[in-house]
């Protein structure tokens, strides 16, 4: 592979990830932690911070967060605050400047507020976070770590990341992977220069029901429907572009793309990704055939 990976964790990266899924508010619905999440945490807001997170989207400010994150040498979300603040307008074009080259037209303004907003969020959430989750998060990257050595790399990124591919491109050195908990079942790629970073669905849940992990259940939901069958069987023939699925399946984009990315969500997919574009989608084999052990383990645990 021409390009290197490797497996990363900190508290940290799991503070975006949470900041993360609270911003995403048109995805609130669709993430496997609890439905009752998003207004269970508003009520912990201060004014300050809820004005602040209101005006806070996922556009090029924040992808330059992520950049931020991903430079600092911080492990928490306090640590990143204080040392986001007390760099100057001109630390922060050097640091970014051989991974971005759009800025914000105030970069002062931009540092002060995105302290400002870890520091709150640090307060009012994710301090008090259930420990488990950073544990298990810190033993999913331990393990990953020690299976890579060992691991043909592409196969291990698509199993890793849950069906993810990306592509060799000229000037990519760098794939950096980044188990996160509250934004599951969806990935977060961001493409830096000759830098990939890929905050990945760890399937990690600290929720012990006697029943299959949402993961597992979201497989098998996946595949009883015509249509999401139907793109199973064309992607056998060979990875596709999405325009290509639409037109197999004679349907609308907007509803084949609901078929596609529940596929996706459940693994049965995987994606192939040039930087932060898809490219297209081919058929995770691996997956047909854990449908079945799963529901015959837990049939067979009773």
């Amino acid at each position: 592979m021409p390009y290197s990976l490797d497996i990363r964790f900190k508290p940290l990266y799991e503070a975006i990830g949470s900041l993360h899924a609270y911003i995403c508010r048109k995805s609130h619905k669709k993430l496997d932690l609890s439905s009752s999440w998003p207004k269970e945490v508003g009520g912990r807001l201060s004014p300050e911070l809820a004005e602040l997170l209101d005006a806070t989207d996922i556009d090029a400010a924040w992808k330059l967060t992520y950049l931020l994150v991903y430079l600092s040498p911080s492990e928490t979300a306090a640590e990143f605050a204080v040392w986001l603040g007390g760099m100057t307008a001109g630390d922060l074009y050097e640091l970014m400047s051989p991974y971005a080259n759009q800025f914000p037209a105030n970069m002062a303004a931009f540092r002060d507020r995105t302290a400002k907003l870890f520091e709150l969020w640090d307060e009012h959430y994710f301090r008090h976070l259930d420990g488990t989750i950073i544990e298990r998060l810190r033993d999913e990257a331990r393990h990953r770590k020690q299976a890579f050595p060992s691991a043909d790399p592409a196969a291990f990124i698509d199993e890793t990341a849950n069906g993810l591919f990306f592509e060799p491109l000229e000037g990519l050195e760098q794939v950096v992977l980044m188990p996160q908990y509250h934004f599951q079942p969806f990935n977060v790629i961001s493409h830096f220069g000759h830098v990939t970073i890929c905050h990945y669905a760890a399937r990690v849940y600290v929720d012990d029901e006697d029943f299959l992990s949402p993961h597992e259940y979201r497989m098998i939901r996946s595949v009883a429907e015509k249509s999401r069958l139907k793109i199973l069987r064309f992607l056998n023939q060979g990875p596709r572009s999405f325009i290509e699925i639409v037109r197999h399946l004679e349907l609308s984009k907007g509803i084949t793309h609901d078929h596609v990315t529940k596929l996706r969500h459940a693994g049965m997919l995987t994606a192939h990704f040039e930087g932060e574009t898809l490219t297209a989608y081919s058929l995770r084999t691996s997956a047909i055939g854990q449908i079945h052990r799963k529901i015959m383990d837990y049939i067979e645990q009773g």
